[in-house]
């Protein structure tokens, strides 16, 4: 089949080159336009953008996927199906239309659970065991359409959402082709979502990632892990925000205050409503990552000092 591949990030790059190494033709990429990045704010190429670029493969960046430009461009390419992988944009029924097989997109958890923008990162944060991915037909509704395939995954107990989706994005990759190749061939078989089991993963803010120390420890770790690496877990420390690696609960330690800080010689504990976690790295304003005991070695934490 003649393809259009629609992504933006880096976790759609695997699905971008597995598409292209497939038997189908890869005719151009859909991604989002150059954005500001990095200290200079210069423009910056998306992952996908930059990856088709390296390949010599066309690029489209509407900055509206209803732009006349941009749906006179894809009837032109006359592609027969358009694989997506968290393209970033709502598309309408007018680019829906245009492909003879619709658009089939790639979403990482098992539908109708974690529909939305932040499907891995709510699986983690709310203490999923077994999450996975899904390819189903993209429609109007948000994640709504019939599925054609999907795969499993474990979420392992120290798994933070970088990791989880790193795993997704490539076996991913293969089912994304494997569900092409079966519309080539006329056995695919999409099956509508049930009505059961519906659940909401809108994208976590940076409000989200503050600790809330209050909480017991086993809901802080997740926290932790859901929001690494973005938006990144943080707390204050003297009034002034630090960013947070991840946490260890550590049942036999001494009671702590939730957000009371305990420096030991080889760890550092944070309190919380049960008991209390091991500090992992530390991050200060304008300061590099480090191990939490040298963190407090130069902070010089004194006792009853806390986090908040």
């Amino acid at each position: 089949m003649r393809v259009i591949f629609a992504g933006t990030p880096a976790v759609a790059v695997p699905s971008v080159a597995a598409v292209a190494a497939s038997r189908h033709e890869l005719v151009a990429v859909v991604t989002r336009p150059d954005a500001p990045a990095g200290r200079g704010r210069g423009l910056s190429r998306s992952p996908v953008g930059a990856w088709a670029d390296e390949h010599g493969v066309e690029v489209l960046t509407p900055a509206r996927p209803r732009e006349p430009e941009f749906l006179a461009r894809l009837r032109e390419l006359a592609p027969d199906c358009v694989p997506v992988v968290a393209y970033g944009a709502l598309v309408p029924p007018a680019a829906l239309e245009i492909p003879r097989h619709g658009w089939v997109n790639l979403h990482f958890s098992l539908l109708p659970a974690w529909r939305g923008a932040a499907p891995v990162q709510h699986a983690v944060l709310h203490g999923d065991e077994l999450t996975g991915a899904s390819v189903f037909q993209l429609e109007e509704g948000l994640d709504t359409g019939p599925v054609y395939g999907t795969l499993t995954d474990e979420i392992r107990p120290t798994d933070t959402s970088g990791d989880l989706l790193d795993r997704l994005a490539v076996s991913g990759s293969g089912l994304l082709v494997a569900v092409l190749d079966a519309i080539e061939d006329g056995s695919a078989r999409a099956e509508p979502q049930p009505a059961d089991g519906v659940s909401l993963a809108p994208k976590l803010t940076v409000d989200d990632a503050r600790v809330r120390w209050t909480d017991p420890a086993f809901a802080v770790d997740r926290r932790v892990r859901a929001c690494t690496p973005a938006p990144g877990p943080w707390s204050t420390f003297r009034g002034e925000r630090i960013k947070l690696g991840p946490v260890v609960p550590v049942p036999d330690a001494p009671a702590l205050k939730p957000g009371e800080l305990l420096v030991e010689k080889s760890r550092v504990l944070v309190g919380t409503a049960t008991t209390p976690v091991r500090l992992g790295e530390v991050r200060a304003a304008g300061k590099r990552a480090m191990p939490a005991t040298d963190w407090a070695r130069g902070a010089r934490v004194a006792a009853g000092e806390d986090l908040a």
